[in-house]
């Protein structure tokens, strides 16, 4: 715990902070999820979708803010680290927690359509997998969703898939 707080008022701070991120990530016109990672209390990397702005596939914002973690402590293993996130990890994503050794994962909203760490797949918590990542859903789920679900009402406004 830091300064005090319980560890649920530390997840919702971060999770903030993500949303904020994933704000960034409506710049580029991308669906708006953002990403950051915390080693003992302080935040070592952020990223938000750019896929629409770099033409990457893989630039969801868990990678670029996983990338980013690995390059400060100089070190493809973030054990004893937490990925925050607005929106459940893809496929893509979840494994690459796995590969990290990501020690747990908090995020906002639910992904009915892709989400690989409880909704659709149990990446994160298989145990035939060399590593497992302790996982809280449902933080902050609604302002979440919420900026999730205007995005896309608004790219349906404008007859965008």
């Amino acid at each position: 715990m830091t300064l005090g707080l319980h560890q649920d008022e530390i997840d919702r701070r971060y999770v903030q902070e993500a949303i904020e991120l994933g704000r960034k990530a409506l710049e580029s016109e991308d669906v708006p999820v953002g990403a950051l990672v915390v080693h003992r209390g302080r935040v070592i990397g952020r990223g938000y979708n750019q896929r629409e702005k770099l033409q990457d596939p893989t630039a969801h914002a868990e990678m670029l803010a996983l990338t980013a973690a690995a390059e400060y402590i100089g070190h493809w293993r973030l054990e004893d680290c937490t990925l925050y996130v607005t929106l459940e990890p893809c496929p893509m994503c979840a494994g690459a927690l796995v590969q990290a050794r990501v020690s747990r994962l908090v995020y906002g909203a639910s992904d009915g359509k892709a989400g690989a760490c409880g909704s659709l797949y149990e990446i994160t918590r298989d145990s035939r997998l060399n590593h497992q990542v302790e996982t809280v859903a449902g933080v902050m789920a609604e302002p979440c969703a919420e900026l999730l679900k205007a995005f896309f009402r608004r790219r349906r406004e404008l007859g965008e898939k």
